[in-house]
C-alpha cells in the first residue's frame, strides 16, 4: 500500500509537471505566475536584430555601389570603344588584327596616364606590383585554309611581360614595347590576358557618419581567341578586396561618436541573444529530463516503452531554431563590430549569418501564433505534408532532371537557354510557373527543322506534364493533408500513450485567480481554456 501511494503521488507529480510543460506562456503565467521571459525576450531580440540588420543592410549597401561604380568605370578606362554596356557575357570584342593592338596598347597607356584621367580615389599598387601581360599560344606550326592543311602543335605556350608604374614614361618601357612580344601570330594565338592591381579608398562612408574603407581592385582584361573565329571576345573582370587602412586621421567628433553608439547597440544585442541562448538551453535540458521522467514512469507502472512519437512530443524544435539563430547573431555580430571599428572586411560572411539569422528569429515567431487555432492550422498542416512532399519531389526531380539533360544536349546549340546545365534548369523552373514562355518557344532557332520539330514536342510534353500533372498532384498532398487536419480538428486528434496518460489530469493546485497584469492575452483567456493540452 505505501508502495502503491508513492506511486501514485509520483504520477501526479509527473501529470502536473507534463502539463504545464505543454501550456503556452500565458497558461503558465496564469497557473504559476511565471512569467514568459523567453516570449518577452523573443520580441525584443526580433526588433534588435531587424534594425541591427538594417543598419548593417545600409552600410552594406555603399559598399556594393561602390564595387560597381568603380568597375563600370574601369571599364570606360580601359577598354577601347567600349559602349556603356555588355554585349553578353563578355564586356565588348574586336574583329580585326589592327583593332587588337589598338586595344592592347590603349590599356598600357590608359594605365600610364591613370591619374590624369581618373576621377575617383585611385593609385597604383608599389609593393612589387605593375601591368602584367601574357599571351598563350598554341606552338609554332603552319595553317593554310585554303586547301585546307594544318601543322600545329596543339601543347601550349605562355610568355609574359612586366611594366612597374614608375618605369613606364622611361625608355625601358619603350624598348619593351617595341619588342617582339607584341607580334602576334592571330592563327595560333589563345589569348592575351592584361591584369593590373589598383587601390582606392571610399570617402562616400564619410556622408553616412561611417569610416572609410580601403579598397584593393585586382583588374583582369581577357582578350580570347580560343574559338579562332574572327571574333576576339573582350572579358573584364575586378575581383575587390576591402582592406584596414593603414594609417587614418580623420577630425570631426560626428563620426567617432556615431560609431561608439552602432558599436554599443551591438553589444546589447549580443547580450540579449546571450540571454535567449541560455533560456532556450535550459528549456531543452529541463524537457529531456521531463521526458527521462515519463519513460521511466512509464515503464515502471505500465511494462512497455513509450514509443518514438511521444518521446519526440519533448524536444521542441522551435528552441533548437532559436538557439542557431542566437549563435549565428552572435557570430555576426562580433563580426558587425569589428568591421565597423574597420579591424575586419568580412562583409560576405557577416552578411549570411545576419541575414540567416534574422529569417530564423522571424520565422520563430510562428511558432507563438501556433497557440491560435487559425494559424495553428497552417502550422499543423506543413508538419503533416512536409513527408509527402519530399517524397513526391525525389519523384519528380528524377524527371525534371531527365528533361534538364535532354534539353542541354539537344537544344544548346540552338537556344541561348539551353546552353549550359545551370540555365537549363532555371528556364525548366521559370516554364513550370508560367513565366516566359512564349520568349522560350520563339527563340529557337529554325537552322535545323528536325530539331526545330523536337523543340516543340519536347516543350510542349513538359509544360504539360508539369503544369498539369504533376503540379496539380503538389497541391492535393497539401490540400489532403489540410483536409485531415481540419478532420483531426473537429473529431479529435489520434491519441497517443502521452495524450491518454493526460487526459484524465485536472488543474489541481494551479492558482487560477485573475489579476492585474501586463500580459493582455493572459487576462483575457478563458479558465475553460485551462483543460486544453498543446503539443508541440
Amino acid at each position: 500500500m505505501m508502495a502503491q501511494s508513492d506511486l501514485d503521488l509520483k504520477e501526479t507529480a509527473l501529470k502536473e509537471d507534463l502539463k504545464f510543460y505543454f501550456m503556452n506562456p500565458c497558461e503558465k503565467y496564469r497557473a504559476r505566475r511565471q512569467i514568459p521571459w523567453k516570449l518577452a525576450l523573443q520580441i525584443l531580440k526580433i526588433l534588435m536584430v531587424t534594425t541591427q540588420l538594417i543598419f548593417f543592410g545600409l552600410s552594406n549597401q555603399l559598399v556594393v555601389s561602390f564595387k560597381e561604380e568603380n568597375t563600370i568605370a574601369f571599364k570606360h578606362l580601359f577598354l577601347r570603344g567600349y559602349s556603356g554596356a555588355d554585349e553578353d557575357d563578355y564586356s565588348c570584342s574586336i574583329y580585326t588584327q589592327q583593332d587588337a593592338y589598338d586595344s592592347i596598347f590603349y590599356v598600357i597607356n590608359q594605365y600610364k596616364q591613370l591619374k590624369n584621367i581618373s576621377l575617383g580615389t585611385l593609385g597604383y599598387e608599389h609593393e612589387g606590383s605593375g601591368l602584367k601581360i601574357c599571351k598563350q599560344q598554341y606552338k609554332k606550326g603552319t595553317m593554310l585554309p585554303s586547301n585546307g592543311t594544318l601543322n600545329i602543335d596543339v601543347s601550349t605556350e605562355t610568355e609574359c611581360i612586366f611594366f612597374k608604374p614608375q618605369e613606364l614614361a622611361g625608355k625601358k618601357a619603350e624598348l619593351k614595347l617595341n619588342s617582339s612580344f607584341f607580334n602576334l601570330e592571330f592563327y595560333r594565338l589563345i589569348q592575351v590576358e592584361i591584369s593590373f592591381k589598383l587601390k582606392g579608398i571610399a570617402l562616400q562612408t564619410i556622408h553616412a557618419r561611417e569610416l572609410p574603407d580601403c579598397y584593393a581592385f585586382q583588374n583582369t582584361i581577357t582578350f580570347n581567341n580560343r574559338a579562332h573565329s574572327g571574333k576576339i571576345k573582350i572579358y573584364f573582370d575586378s575581383d575587390t578586396d576591402i582592406q584596414e587602412c593603414k594609417d587614418w586621421h580623420i577630425f570631426g567628433s560626428v563620426l567617432q561618436k556615431n560609431t561608439q553608439y552602432i558599436l554599443v547597440f551591438d553589444g546589447f544585442v549580443i547580450l540579449s541573444c546571450f540571454a535567449s541562448l541560455i533560456l532556450c538551453t535550459r528549456s531543452i535540458v529541463l524537457a529531456l529530463r521531463l521526458q527521462k521522467r515519463f519513460v521511466n514512469f512509464f515503464l515502471e507502472k505500465y511494462k512497455r516503452h513509450v514509443c518514438h512519437a511521444d518521446r519526440l512530443e519533448f524536444i521542441n524544435g522551435w528552441y533548437v531554431l532559436v538557439i542557431i539563430s542566437d549563435v549565428m547573431t552572435i557570430i555576426g555580430s562580433i563580426l558587425k563590430m569589428e568591421i565597423k571599428a574597420k579591424t575586419l572586411t568580412s562583409y560576405d560572411v557577416c552578411s549570411i549569418l545576419l541575414g540567416t539569422s534574422t529569417l530564423l528569429v522571424w520565422v520563430g515567431v510562428i511558432r507563438y501564433l501556433g497557440y491560435f487555432q487559425t494559424y495553428n492550422v497552417l502550422i499543423l498542416t506543413m508538419q503533416a505534408s512536409l513527408p509527402k512532399v519530399l517524397r513526391f519531389c525525389c519523384c519528380a526531380g528524377m524527371i525534371y532532371l531527365g528533361y534538364t539533360f535532354c534539353g542541354w544536349i539537344v537544344l544548346g546549340p540552338y537556344h541561348e537557354k539551353f546552353e549550359d546545365l545551370n540555365t537549363v534548369a532555371e528556364c525548366l523552373f521559370s516554364l513550370v510557373n508560367g513565366d516566359d514562355m512564349f520568349a522560350t518557344f520563339a527563340q529557337i532557332q529554325q537552322k535545323s527543322m528536325l530539331v526545330w520539330v523536337f523543340s516543340r514536342l519536347y516543350l510542349y510534353s513538359f509544360i504539360s506534364l508539369f503544369i498539369y500533372m504533376i503540379l496539380s498532384l503538389f497541391i492535393a498532398l497539401i490540400t489532403d493533408s489540410y483536409d485531415t487536419i481540419k478532420k483531426y480538428q473537429q473529431s479529435g486528434f489520434p491519441v497517443t500513450d502521452l495524450h491518454e496518460f493526460l487526459k484524465d489530469h485536472g488543474s489541481v493546485g494551479y492558482r487560477k485567480e485573475r489579476t492585474s497584469v501586463p500580459f493582455i492575452c493572459c487576462c483575457r483567456r478563458q479558465q475553460s481554456d485551462d483543460n486544453l493540452i498543446l503539443i508541440n
